[in-house]
This record gives structure tokens, C-alpha cells and sequence, in this order.
């Protein structure tokens, strides 16, 4: 064999060994691979293809129900339809966006936008809820044509519904959409889920909101179910039943139509909470599934603000009916209550003038309660002085949080020489004292807070944390810091104003009732003196002085404490008592009874 020949046969050789490794390593590249995915990630893409035949789906729980203390409903649950997207089963997003926008007149823009929101929060073969709430109309109209969309699907949800809209909105609150902060904090949350956002919503979320339930799913090719399965049945959140009396919720909000304040009505003996009632309110059904831009702006500009809970949340000078505190604060130093005083109507303090509101002559404690004598306080405030009002106010229970159970309550002001200081850079002052004795000044309460002072007046000097919950009784019980004898002082120093002649809560007397009251009348701004006696029309809202009246109410097992703020009202007699007294009017009236005794 020639040398040619020789290289020939060896290139043909080595040619032949190179096609057989390459054939060899190719066998082994698969191999490998194929080991790789029948073996290594078996169990993945046998659960991948199962997600092709078989699903899993959430079954929404339904939400706990609100209910009055006679088992009326005050919060329910309703059916409501929404469009959803299975992105998986949408052979085409962008065009079935664009149905959606014109089934439900929604701009693309919005559709896309809420579809790119909410993408990466569902996870595979989950409904993504694009349009929620429905109308009949429009659902009837979709649902013909959704078998010939792929992907889209007609979700069942759960809509909560207020009855009794703005009458309890300050008490319930209202649900509304997850935000995606709170879809991130809380992992049994999902995107369209509704959460508590304000009220007892807010507050009770936990108990309220049930757990939700799992099925399974056979689908075909095209997505449609063939059959399901449930694995986990959805658990209900847990029914509440309030301790609010809702005749008598709906009744005071009737008289405060108009006017815009707040009551609170107290069982004295329980601390439960019969009525809480801020005026103006709002329509709590208008947040359920995402309030209007039009109907957001009105309720943001308008200036009597209906979004506040007054009884909380607001914090006004007490005025008048802060007196009853610092005349216990003057019994417990041990003033004589029937040591007499001259009012003149004014009291001079250096170069400054401090009015009353009437020439009352000689009074002693008693007749300074009944008639509500500024000059008499006055002088109690020299003798007493900031760093005994102060401790004192706050051991009443002023000047901090009561502890209901609803969000965003203001603890109110109840000042001395530190807080003066830090917050208005000056050092307390001889005028700060009479200012403060008379609930002026720098001081600040809320109207709950009020109430639980008033109620623990006739219960025997108990303060109770109140109570939004039928179940719930005497919560954090704490003493007034008063001996026994000044807290009957008190007491029959309201009941004689109610009852004597000069008494300025005279017009809430009721046949057979034992009734005691304090009215007040808190200084908005401070008027020029030409301008001081004006009718109360001939002054502008905005500086119209705020109306007070606290009282008790006892007859038999029933003990009641009020406390009623009218805005801008003017008296606390002319403005609040007219309240109290169709309150009192109300419970003690012969046709309450009679709702009482039927089955």
C-alpha cells in the first residue's frame, strides 16, 4: 500500500472515530436531559401538567355580620358580580382588554393600568378581578358573551351593605379593596379582597373576616370546568352583636339633623356605649368598592367635615361642664361649699377683665354649679392653681384616651406649666388658671370622654373604659379620686339645676325621672366687647360658640349618662338641651315600653 493510500485510510478512520464521538456525545446530551426532566424535575412537571387538567381555587368566607343589641342587622353581606382574567387561559390579552373596556365603559387606559396592577399578586391559573360590582343590566349583557372570550370569567363575591348608611357610619366604619400594602403584610389577603378601613371594621378585622375555603378544579383544554371538588369549606367570620340601641341611635340622629355635633349615650352602671352619634355622617356604602372622584371631592371639601367622628376624634374647650371637676377638686382641699362669694359679672385680674355671663350676686358652690357663675370659679382658681387642676383633671379621666374600641381617638388637652411651655414657648400665667377652671384656655375634651366622667356621677364614682360590644361589661374599672361626700355634692348640685328655679338645665326635667345636668357654653373665638350680647343669628357661624350638656338620668334598674355637643350652637341650654331632653323623652316614654314588652 502506497504512502497515499496509507493517509487516505487513516484520514477516513480518524474522520470516522470524530462522527462517532460526536454521535456518542450527542447520546450522552440527551440522556443526560432526558434524565434530567423525567427524573431530576419529574415531580415539577408532573405538577405542571396537572395545572393544565386540574386547579386549585379559593372559596371566599363570608364576613362576619354587625348586629344591634336586639339582633337587628346593621351590616350584611350581599352577592355581587366582577369580571375576572385568568392570564394563562387568554390567548390574547391586549385584544380581551379591550372587550372589557367596551362591555363596561371603563377607559383602556384604567383596565390596563388595574390588569398591570395586580399581574404579579395572583399567582398561576388565579382569577385576577379587573371590574368589580356589576350592574344587573351589564351582567346580563356579559354574560352571553364570555363563552366566546377565553380567559374571562364571572366571579361571585361577597359585597357588604350598610342598611342604615350614614345613621351608623362613625360607629361601623366601612370596607373597602385591600391596598397592596396591606396585601403584602398579610398573606391570607388576596387582590380583590375587601378589609376594614375605618370603625368597627377596622378595629374588629381579626374576628370578622372568616377564613377562606379550597376546591379543586377539572379543566379542559380550553379552561372550561368539568367537574370540582371541595377540599376546605370557607369558615364565616364571627357575628358581633353591639351594645348600640339602634331606635335610639336613629332617633338622636333625627335631632341632630341640621346641626353638626355629637352625643354619646352610656348604660352609667356598664360603661356599654346605647347610642354614639356624630353629625354630619356619610354614606359608608359609597367606600364598599371604591368611592367616586365626584363624591370623594364633596365629602373632602365639605367644611363640616362628616368623615370626623366627633365624638372621638374632635376635641373641644368643655366650657362650663368642666366646673363640676374643679368644684370636687375645691371639696377635696377642703373649701367650705357654703362659703359665699360676690359676682358682680366681672372679676378684675391685674389690668385684664374676666366676665361671667350674669350679675348672680352672693353664691356659694351649690348656686355657682346651679346657676354656672364664672366669678365664683374664678376666685377658686387663684386658691387652687395649675399644678393641683391638672393631676386632679387627669385622675377624673380628662386628658387621656378612653380606650374605645374605634380607631383614631384624640386624648384631648388638659394642660399644666410644662405642657404650656413646650407648646406654646411661655410659662404659665395667672390668667392661664381662670381660664382653666372654667374649661377655657388651653383646655380640650372630647365628648366621649364627657360621658364616662358624667356616667361615673351617678354610678357611685366608678370609671369605666366603654364599650362598643353587648358582651362586654365594667371594663378597667378605676375610682374618681373623690371622697363619697363630694361625689354626692356633685351629683345633687346637677340634680338642682335641672330642678330649681334658676337652674340652667331646668328645661330637662321629666316626670318621674331623676334627672341631674350641667350645661356649657365653649367659647369658639373671643369677641370684640360691642359684640359680646349679640343675638346668636347676628354672628357668623365660624365664631358662634359651642352648646354642652352633660347629664344623668336615673329611674328604677335604668341609669343613663349623656353627653351632647352642638358646634357652633350657641348655649349649651338653647342648643344641646333640647337633645337631652327628647333623648330623655324617648327612653322613659310610655311607647318605648311598650316596644320593649312586645315578643
Amino acid at each position: 500500500m502506497s504512502l497515499f493510500e496509507e493517509k487516505s485510510l487513516l484520514r477516513e478512520k480518524l474522520g470516522y472515530n470524530f462522527l462517532l464521538f460526536l454521535v456518542v456525545a450527542l447520546f450522552c446530551v440527551f440522556a443526560v436531559r432526558l434524565w434530567y426532566l423525567q427524573v431530576y424535575k419529574a415531580d415539577y412537571f408532573f405538577e405542571k401538567a396537572q395545572d393544565n387538567v386540574q386547579r386549585r381555587q379559593l372559596v371566599y368566607a363570608p364576613r362576619g355580620l354587625f348586629q344591634d343589641r336586639d339582633g337587628r342587622l346593621l351590616a350584611v353581606n350581599e352577592p355581587s358580580y366582577s369580571l375576572a382574567l385568568v392570564r394563562e387561559d387568554t390567548p390574547d390579552i391586549d385584544r380581551t382588554l379591550k372587550q372589557i373596556s367596551r362591555w363596561t365603559n371603563i377607559p383602556l387606559e384604567q383596565i390596563r393600568a388595574e390588569f398591570e396592577r395586580g399581574r404579579d399578586m395572583v399567582r398561576s391559573f388565579e382569577k385576577q378581578v379587573l371590574v368589580s360590582n356589576l350592574s344587573y343590566e351589564l351582567l346580563t349583557r356579559v354574560e352571553t358573551e364570555v363563552p366566546y372570550w377565553p380567559g374571562v370569567k364571572i366571579m361571585v363575591q361577597p359585597r357588604r351593605k350598610y342598611p342604615q348608611g350614614e345613621v351608623l357610619s362613625h360607629v361601623l366604619g366601612y370596607v373597602a379593596q385591600a391596598s397592596e400594602e396591606e396585601l403584602k403584610r398579610d398573606p391570607g389577603l388576596r387582590l380583590g379582597d375587601n378589609v376594614g378601613k375605618h370603625g368597627l371594621e377596622l378595629t374588629m378585622e381579626q374576628t370578622l373576616r372568616g377564613t377562606k375555603g379550597l376546591k379543586q378544579q377539572e379543566v379542559d383544554a380550553a379552561g372550561r370546568v368539568l367537574r370540582e371538588q371541595v377540599l376546605q369549606y370557607p369558615e364565616s367570620g364571627q357575628n358581633v352583636q353591639l351594645s348600640i340601641d339602634l331606635d335610639l341611635q336613629k332617633h338622636i340622629y333625627s335631632q341632630m339633623q341640621g346641626k353638626s355635633g355629637a352625643v354619646v349615650v352610656l348604660d352609667a352602671d356598664t360603661g356599654q356605649v346605647r347610642a354614639l352619634v356624630s353629625t354630619p355622617g356619610y354614606d359608608n356604602n359609597k367606600f364598599v368598592f371604591g368611592i367616586s372622584h365626584a363624591d370623594w371631592r364633596d365629602l373632602i371639601e365639605d367644611p363640616h367635615r362628616p368623615l370626623r367622628n366627633r365624638t372621638i376624634q374632635n376635641a373641644y374647650p368643655p366650657g362650663s361642664v368642666f366646673k363640676p371637676v374643679m368644684a370636687a377638686l375645691g371639696l377635696e382641699e377642703g373649701f367650705d361649699p357654703e362659703e359665699e362669694i360676690f359676682c358682680r359679672a366681672r372679676y378684675r385680674l391685674g389690668n385684664r377683665v374676666f366676665r361671667c355671663w350674669h350679675h348672680h350676686g352672693d353664691v356659694d358652690m351649690s348656686k355657682a354649679l346651679v346657676q354656672s357663675c364664672d366669678t365664683y370659679f374664678y376666685k377658686l382658681a387663684r386658691k387652687l392653681g395649675v399644678d393641683k387642676m391638672s393631676p386632679f383633671a387627669k385622675k377624673s379621666g380628662l386628658g387621656k384616651p378612653t380606650g374605645i374600641n374605634l380607631p383614631h381617638e384624640r386624648a384631648g388637652i388638659i394642660p399644666d406649666r410644662d405642657w404650656k411651655l413646650r407648646n406654646v414657648g411661655e410659662a404659665w400665667r395667672g390668667g392661664d388658671n381662670l381660664n382653666m377652671v372654667i374649661g377655657q384656655g388651653f383646655v380640650q375634651t372630647t365628648p366621649l370622654q364627657m360621658a364616662v366622667f358624667t356616667a361615673a356621677l351617678t354610678n357611685g364614682g366608678t370609671l369605666y373604659r366603654p364599650s362598643l360590644l353587648l358582651e362586654e361589661k365594667k371594663l378597667d374599672p378605676q375610682p374618681l379620686p373623690w371622697q363619697e361626700e363630694t361625689l354626692d355634692f356633685i351629683y345633687q348640685a346637677m340634680v338642682d339645676t335641672v330642678e330649681k328655679e334658676r337652674g340652667t338645665a331646668r328645661r330637662l326635667r321629666t316626670r318621674d325621672v331623676e334627672v341631674g345636668g350641667k350645661t356649657g357654653t365653649a367659647q369658639v373665638v373671643r369677641l370684640m366687647p360691642e359684640h359680646e350680647d349679640d343675638e346668636l343669628e347676628a354672628v357668623d357661624y365660624w365664631f358662634r360658640h359651642h352648646g354642652w350638656m352633660i347629664s344623668t338620668a336615673r329611674k328604677g334598674d335604668e341609669n343613663y349618662a349623656v353627653a351632647t355637643l352642638v358646634e357652633h350652637g350657641g348655649s349649651g341650654s338653647g342648643a344641646a338641651g333640647p337633645v337631652v331632653k327628647s333623648i330623655y323623652d324617648y327612653l322613659f316614654s310610655s311607647e318605648k315600653a311598650a316596644q320593649e314588652d312586645l315578643p
